[in-house]
Protein backbone atom coordinates (compact mmCIF):
# COMPACT_ATOMS: atom_id res chain seq x y z
CA UNK A 1 0.00 0.00 0.00
CA UNK A 2 1.25 3.26 -1.27
CA UNK A 3 3.07 5.60 1.96
CA UNK A 4 0.79 8.82 0.66
CA UNK A 5 -2.27 7.74 2.46
CA UNK A 6 -4.63 10.19 2.82
CA UNK A 7 -5.32 11.27 6.04
CA UNK A 8 -9.48 10.24 5.72
CA UNK A 9 -8.23 6.84 4.58
CA UNK A 10 -10.10 4.15 6.31
CA UNK A 11 -12.10 6.50 8.32
CA UNK A 12 -16.00 6.08 9.15
CA UNK A 13 -18.57 8.31 8.15
CA UNK A 14 -19.97 7.51 10.99
CA UNK A 15 -19.47 8.13 14.45
CA UNK A 16 -18.55 5.02 15.80
CA UNK A 17 -15.07 4.25 14.86
CA UNK A 18 -13.53 2.74 18.47
CA UNK A 19 -16.60 0.39 18.46
CA UNK A 20 -15.80 -0.89 14.56
CA UNK A 21 -11.97 -0.77 15.40
CA UNK A 22 -12.36 -3.49 17.93
CA UNK A 23 -14.61 -5.35 15.93
CA UNK A 24 -11.83 -5.44 13.07
CA UNK A 25 -9.18 -6.11 16.02
CA UNK A 26 -11.56 -9.46 17.47
CA UNK A 27 -11.99 -10.73 13.73
CA UNK A 28 -8.04 -10.54 13.00
CA UNK A 29 -7.66 -12.42 16.36
CA UNK A 30 -9.61 -15.14 14.77
CA UNK A 31 -7.44 -14.77 11.59
CA UNK A 32 -4.92 -15.50 13.53
CA UNK A 33 -6.03 -18.28 15.38
CA UNK A 34 -6.43 -20.09 11.86
CA UNK A 35 -2.90 -19.33 11.32
CA UNK A 36 -1.04 -20.90 14.32
CA UNK A 37 -3.95 -23.99 14.39
CA UNK A 38 -3.07 -24.60 10.92
CA UNK A 39 0.78 -23.68 9.99
CA UNK A 40 2.53 -25.60 12.50
CA UNK A 41 5.81 -23.16 13.81
CA UNK A 42 8.87 -23.76 15.83
CA UNK A 43 11.86 -21.55 17.58
CA UNK A 44 13.37 -21.99 13.80
CA UNK A 45 10.63 -21.15 11.75
CA UNK A 46 10.96 -17.71 9.93
CA UNK A 47 8.27 -15.72 8.61
CA UNK A 48 8.05 -12.72 5.95
CA UNK A 49 4.77 -10.27 6.55
CA UNK A 50 3.99 -8.64 3.52
CA UNK A 51 2.37 -5.76 3.71
CA UNK A 52 3.23 -4.64 7.25
CA UNK A 53 1.77 -1.02 7.30
CA UNK A 54 3.56 1.65 9.99
CA UNK A 55 0.53 2.27 11.53
CA UNK A 56 1.10 1.64 15.66
CA UNK A 57 -3.00 1.03 16.09
CA UNK A 58 -4.16 -1.52 18.86
CA UNK A 59 -5.88 -3.64 15.77
CA UNK A 60 -2.62 -3.17 13.04
CA UNK A 61 -0.24 -6.32 12.51
CA UNK A 62 -1.31 -8.42 14.97
CA UNK A 63 0.65 -11.35 13.74
CA UNK A 64 3.66 -9.92 14.12
CA UNK A 65 2.52 -8.97 18.09
CA UNK A 66 1.10 -12.59 18.73
CA UNK A 67 4.25 -14.07 16.78
CA UNK A 68 6.19 -16.12 19.63
CA UNK A 69 9.80 -15.51 18.08
CA UNK A 70 10.29 -11.84 17.12
CA UNK A 71 13.64 -12.48 16.07
CA UNK A 72 12.61 -14.59 13.15
CA UNK A 73 10.32 -12.50 11.47
CA UNK A 74 10.97 -9.85 8.67
CA UNK A 75 8.36 -7.24 8.17
CA UNK A 76 8.20 -6.45 4.49
CA UNK A 77 6.68 -2.97 3.45
CA UNK A 78 6.40 0.19 0.87
CA UNK A 79 6.09 2.14 4.10
CA UNK A 80 8.43 3.65 6.38
CA UNK A 81 8.44 1.13 9.61
CA UNK A 82 10.79 2.50 11.99
CA UNK A 83 8.40 3.21 14.15
CA UNK A 84 7.80 0.23 14.13
CA UNK A 85 11.14 -1.27 14.47
CA UNK A 86 11.71 0.95 17.74
CA UNK A 87 8.55 -0.90 19.37
CA UNK A 88 9.78 -4.23 17.98
CA UNK A 89 13.91 -3.95 17.60
CA UNK A 90 13.81 -7.64 17.15
CA UNK A 91 11.91 -7.70 13.92
CA UNK A 92 13.81 -7.34 10.49
CA UNK A 93 12.26 -4.34 8.27
CA UNK A 94 13.30 -4.16 4.57
CA UNK A 95 11.07 -1.34 1.92
CA UNK A 96 10.23 -2.47 -1.26
CA UNK A 97 7.42 -3.47 -3.75
CA UNK A 98 5.50 -6.86 -3.36
CA UNK A 99 5.26 -7.50 -7.01
CA UNK A 100 9.37 -7.76 -7.16
CA UNK A 101 10.56 -8.59 -3.93
CA UNK A 102 14.41 -8.87 -4.34
CA UNK A 103 14.86 -12.02 -2.12
CA UNK A 104 16.02 -15.36 -3.33
CA UNK A 105 13.56 -18.44 -4.24
CA UNK A 106 12.18 -20.32 -1.05
CA UNK A 107 13.99 -17.96 1.42
CA UNK A 108 11.48 -17.91 4.35
CA UNK A 109 9.45 -21.18 5.90
CA UNK A 110 6.32 -18.77 6.09
CA UNK A 111 5.01 -15.99 3.85
CA UNK A 112 1.81 -14.15 5.18
CA UNK A 113 0.00 -10.87 3.66
CA UNK A 114 -3.06 -9.83 5.46
CA UNK A 115 -5.46 -7.53 3.83
CA UNK A 116 -3.07 -6.05 1.07
CA UNK A 117 -3.32 -7.81 -2.20
CA UNK A 118 -6.32 -5.59 -2.63
CA UNK A 119 -4.33 -2.48 -2.42
CA UNK A 120 -1.59 -3.47 -5.05
CA UNK A 121 -3.38 -2.52 -7.93
CA UNK A 122 -4.61 -4.34 -11.08
CA UNK A 123 -5.41 -7.90 -11.73
CA UNK A 124 -2.33 -8.47 -13.14
CA UNK A 125 -0.90 -6.73 -10.14
CA UNK A 126 -2.50 -8.69 -7.90
CA UNK A 127 -1.40 -11.85 -10.00
CA UNK A 128 2.09 -10.58 -9.21
CA UNK A 129 1.73 -10.03 -6.22
CA UNK A 130 0.70 -13.71 -5.53
CA UNK A 131 3.40 -14.95 -7.61
CA UNK A 132 6.21 -12.79 -6.15
CA UNK A 133 4.75 -14.36 -2.64
CA UNK A 134 4.80 -17.94 -3.04
CA UNK A 135 8.06 -17.82 -4.92
CA UNK A 136 9.97 -16.79 -1.78
CA UNK A 137 7.61 -18.80 0.39
CA UNK A 138 9.54 -22.06 1.53
CA UNK A 139 6.46 -24.00 3.22
CA UNK A 140 3.29 -22.12 3.34
CA UNK A 141 1.73 -18.74 1.85
CA UNK A 142 -1.05 -17.48 4.50
CA UNK A 143 -3.25 -15.09 1.94
CA UNK A 144 -6.09 -13.29 3.71
CA UNK A 145 -8.59 -10.65 1.94
CA UNK A 146 -11.94 -8.57 2.63
CA UNK A 147 -14.66 -10.77 1.08
CA UNK A 148 -15.69 -7.77 -1.79
CA UNK A 149 -19.39 -9.23 -0.34
CA UNK A 150 -19.42 -8.83 2.52
CA UNK A 151 -22.43 -5.74 2.99
CA UNK A 152 -20.48 -3.14 4.34
CA UNK A 153 -17.20 -2.00 2.50
CA UNK A 154 -15.09 -1.63 5.35
CA UNK A 155 -12.57 1.01 4.47
CA UNK A 156 -15.29 3.50 4.49
CA UNK A 157 -17.51 1.87 6.46
CA UNK A 158 -20.54 2.10 4.39
CA UNK A 159 -22.92 -0.47 3.28
CA UNK A 160 -23.54 -1.81 -0.31
CA UNK A 161 -21.74 0.80 -2.34
CA UNK A 162 -19.41 -1.81 -3.47
CA UNK A 163 -21.79 -3.80 -4.75
CA UNK A 164 -21.69 -1.38 -8.06
CA UNK A 165 -20.01 -2.15 -11.33
CA UNK A 166 -15.81 -0.63 -9.73
CA UNK A 167 -16.12 1.82 -12.07
CA UNK A 168 -19.78 3.05 -10.76
CA UNK A 169 -18.04 2.79 -6.95
CA UNK A 170 -15.00 4.69 -7.64
CA UNK A 171 -17.15 7.41 -9.00
CA UNK A 172 -19.53 6.95 -5.53
CA UNK A 173 -15.74 6.58 -3.24
CA UNK A 174 -14.91 10.00 -5.06
CA UNK A 175 -18.55 11.45 -4.06
CA UNK A 176 -16.99 10.53 -0.52
CA UNK A 177 -14.12 12.52 -0.89
CA UNK A 178 -12.21 9.07 -1.00
CA UNK A 179 -10.20 10.28 -4.02
CA UNK A 180 -7.19 8.19 -2.58
CA UNK A 181 -9.23 4.85 -2.51
CA UNK A 182 -11.05 5.49 -5.41
CA UNK A 183 -8.07 4.64 -7.65
CA UNK A 184 -7.75 0.87 -8.50
CA UNK A 185 -3.94 0.87 -7.83
CA UNK A 186 -4.62 1.45 -4.11
CA UNK A 187 -8.20 -0.34 -3.71
CA UNK A 188 -9.34 -3.16 -5.98
CA UNK A 189 -11.87 -5.58 -4.04
CA UNK A 190 -11.36 -9.00 -4.71
CA UNK A 191 -14.18 -12.31 -4.03
CA UNK A 192 -13.56 -15.90 -3.31
CA UNK A 193 -13.55 -16.86 -7.17
CA UNK A 194 -11.33 -13.88 -8.26
CA UNK A 195 -8.53 -14.98 -5.89
CA UNK A 196 -8.74 -18.83 -6.81
CA UNK A 197 -8.55 -18.20 -10.83
CA UNK A 198 -5.40 -16.00 -9.64
CA UNK A 199 -4.27 -19.39 -8.50
CA UNK A 200 -5.40 -21.45 -10.90
CA UNK A 201 -3.50 -19.33 -13.53
CA UNK A 202 -0.31 -19.53 -11.59
CA UNK A 203 -0.91 -23.07 -11.77
CA UNK A 204 -1.07 -23.36 -7.76
CA UNK A 205 -2.88 -25.87 -6.91
CA UNK A 206 -2.55 -26.96 -3.16
CA UNK A 207 -4.45 -24.74 -0.79
CA UNK A 208 -7.43 -24.19 1.36
CA UNK A 209 -10.00 -21.97 2.02
CA UNK A 210 -11.52 -20.92 5.36
CA UNK A 211 -13.75 -18.27 6.17
CA UNK A 212 -13.91 -15.52 8.77
CA UNK A 213 -17.73 -14.95 9.78
CA UNK A 214 -19.02 -10.94 10.87
CA UNK A 215 -23.29 -10.71 11.74
CA UNK A 216 -23.59 -13.93 9.04
CA UNK A 217 -21.52 -12.50 6.44
CA UNK A 218 -18.43 -14.09 5.58
CA UNK A 219 -15.92 -11.05 6.00
CA UNK A 220 -12.63 -12.60 4.68
CA UNK A 221 -11.35 -15.18 2.91
CA UNK A 222 -8.27 -17.09 4.11
CA UNK A 223 -6.20 -18.90 1.56
CA UNK A 224 -3.66 -21.16 3.40
CA UNK A 225 -1.52 -22.39 0.19
CA UNK A 226 1.41 -24.92 0.63
CA UNK A 227 4.56 -25.37 -1.30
Amino acid sequence: MSNNIKKTYGRSVFLFEDFINKIIKKKRLEINDIFFLNIKITNKTTLLDVGTTSSLNKHQNLLIKEYPFKKNITCFSNQNLIFLKKKMPEVKIKKGDGKKMKFKDNSFDVVASSATIEHVGSNQDQIRFVQECYRVSRKYFFLTTPNRWFPIEMHVRFPLIHYFPKPFFRKILKLFGQNFLAEEKNLNLLTKYDIINILNFLRIKKFIIKKVHLFGFCSNYIFIIKK
